[in-house]
């Protein structure tokens, strides 16, 4: 068969099965099985497919029909500027977190920090840590998580990146392992409430984490156990960065508000999408 044959039946049984991006999916796993770029799929749609390689890519094409995500079928996912190594002890970096990267390096540039010091909290697969210390080669990062065979991933990519002396990794749960204060600490904690973690995509709750998406009954608990600890934690003008969904800006921003003798300079920030990604505040 030929990649364009093969590509056109796959989206078909991957249509039939309700998967959204069935061609992007289709073109991703082809493109692993032959270990090329997507690129030069396109470019070369009668190149003929070894049935070896043929083989292979129907079984992975079978674990998509069930909803596995890609990512975890190719143990890989891009993020900044690099592609991690991803499996399911940690979510899925998403671009939308790619926002709180480029929040830290924009209060970065804004700052006077020399050095910054800075805390990434529920690090997962390191996807926020890496893209600071690969853009600030001079800060010293903390990256924590609850869960080891997280944080042994992420320093695996770490290794694999380069930056295995640029962060050092931490295992407790939210500010519990760490000591000092910080320059600038950022979050994406779990967010997702009991009601809405039940309608998640099947290749979502039934294969990432849940201890990486569901936050509670109302899914604000660890925005209420960050806002308040961190300031503590947080030098003098220091910031707090956390990724949010898109409907929480409000009651996000309100327990922020709260914490007003903590916090100033309270501001919301926008995904690629136009959604609401990234509250921060400075710590007075």
């Amino acid at each position: 068969m030929t990649v364009r044959e093969i590509i056109n039946k796959t989206m078909q049984k991957l249509e039939a099965a309700g998967i959204p991006s069935a061609r992007l999916d289709t073109e991703i796993l082809l493109a692993f099985c032959l270990n090329c770029d997507r690129l030069e799929l396109i470019k070369n749609p009668d190149k003929t497919i070894l049935e070896a390689q043929l083989s292979i890519f129907n079984q992975l094409v079978i674990r998509r029909l069930r909803w596995e995500p890609v990512a975890y079928i190719t143990g890989r996912k891009d993020f900044w500027s690099f592609t991690l190594e991803i499996n399911s002890n940690v979510l899925i970096p998403r671009p939308d977190t790619e926002v709180v990267v480029e929040e830290t390096l924009a209060v970065c540039r804004t700052q006077s920090f020399n050095k910054p010091h800075i805390l990434d909290i529920g690090t997962g697969s390191g996807a926020i840590a890496l893209a600071l210390a690969k853009e600030i080669p001079e800060a010293q990062i903390t990256a924590t998580d609850i869960s080891l065979p997280a944080l042994q991933l992420a320093q695996k990519n770490a290794c694999a990146l380069g930056l295995e002396n640029s962060i050092t990794f931490l295992q407790g749960d939210l500010f519990q392992p760490v000591h000092g204060k910080f320059d600038i600490i950022v979050s994406n904690p779990p967010y997702i409430g009991a009601k809405e973690y039940e309608t998640l995509a099947p290749g979502v709750k039934d294969f990432e984490p849940r201890e990486a998406l569901w936050a509670g009954e109302t899914g604000l608990e660890f925005y209420e156990k960050l806002i308040y600890q961190a300031h503590s934690r947080l030098k003098e003008n220091g910031w707090l960065l956390l990724e949010i969904g898109a409907k929480q800006s409000e009651t996000v921003r309100a327990i922020m508000a709260e914490n007003a003798c903590f916090y100033d300079r309270i501001d919301v920030s926008a995904d690629y999408a136009g959604l609401s990604r990234v509250i921060k505040g400075r710590r007075k």
